[in-house]
C-alpha cells in the first residue's frame, strides 16, 4: 500500500510541474518607494529573463525617463499588458535610467503616469559588453523591444505605435 501511495505522489508531482519552468531572477537591489518596487539587476543576473521558455510570450521593452520616443509608447505597453492575461503575456519594461535616479525621477514618473506593467532596472556600466548579448545587431540605442516565445524571438530597435505593437505581438502568439 505504502508502495502505491509513493508512486501515485511521484506521477503527481510529475505531471502537476510538466512543461511549468521558474526563473528565479535574483535582484542586487530592490527600490522601494510610495507603493513601488523596483527590482535592479546587473546583466549576469537579468540575461535568464530573456530566454524563458514556459509558453507565455513576453514583451521586454528596453527604455528610459530621459527618452522621448520611450515615455511616448509606454502607454502601447500598458494597453498590451492591460488587454491580454497575465498567463499569455507578460511584459516587462526595462529601465536604462540611473541608479541615483530612481527615487527622483523614475519612481514619480511612473506613480503619475499609473504604469502598471512590471518594471525592472537594468544597472550594467559595462554596456558595450551586454547590448549585443541581448541582440548582435542592437546598436544600443532605445527604445528598443524583444517580443519572444520560447525560441521564436523578434528584436525592434525603433519606437512603437499601439497597432504596430500588437500587430507584432500577434506574430508570435
Amino acid at each position: 500500500m505504502t508502495r502505491y501511495l509513493l508512486y501515485a505522489t511521484c506521477l503527481i508531482l510529475f505531471y502537476g510541474c510538466k512543461g511549468e519552468q521558474t526563473v528565479a531572477l535574483d535582484a542586487t537591489e530592490v527600490y522601494k518607494s510610495k507603493g513601488v518596487e523596483i527590482p535592479m539587476y546587473d546583466f549576469e543576473s537579468f540575461a535568464p529573463l530573456l530566454k524563458i521558455n514556459d509558453g507565455k510570450t513576453r514583451v521586454i521593452n528596453f527604455w528610459a525617463t530621459w527618452c522621448k520616443p520611450c515615455v511616448a509608447e509606454l502607454p502601447y505597453f500598458e494597453l498590451i499588458n492591460s488587454r491580454y492575461p497575465d498567463d499569455e503575456v507578460e511584459v516587462v519594461l526595462v529601465s536604462l535610467d540611473l541608479p541615483k535616479h530612481v527615487e527622483t525621477k523614475l519612481i514619480p514618473f511612473l506613480k503619475k503616469q499609473k504604469i502598471e506593467s512590471k518594471v525592472i532596472l537594468l544597472d550594467d556600466p559595462d554596456a558595450n559588453a551586454w547590448i549585443p548579448k541581448v541582440n548582435k545587431n542592437w546598436s544600443g540605442s532605445i527604445p528598443a523591444t524583444i517580443i519572444y516565445k520560447g525560441n521564436n524571438v523578434n528584436f525592434y530597435e525603433r519606437s512603437f505605435t499601439y497597432n504596430d505593437l500588437e500587430k507584432e505581438l500577434k506574430k508570435i502568439l
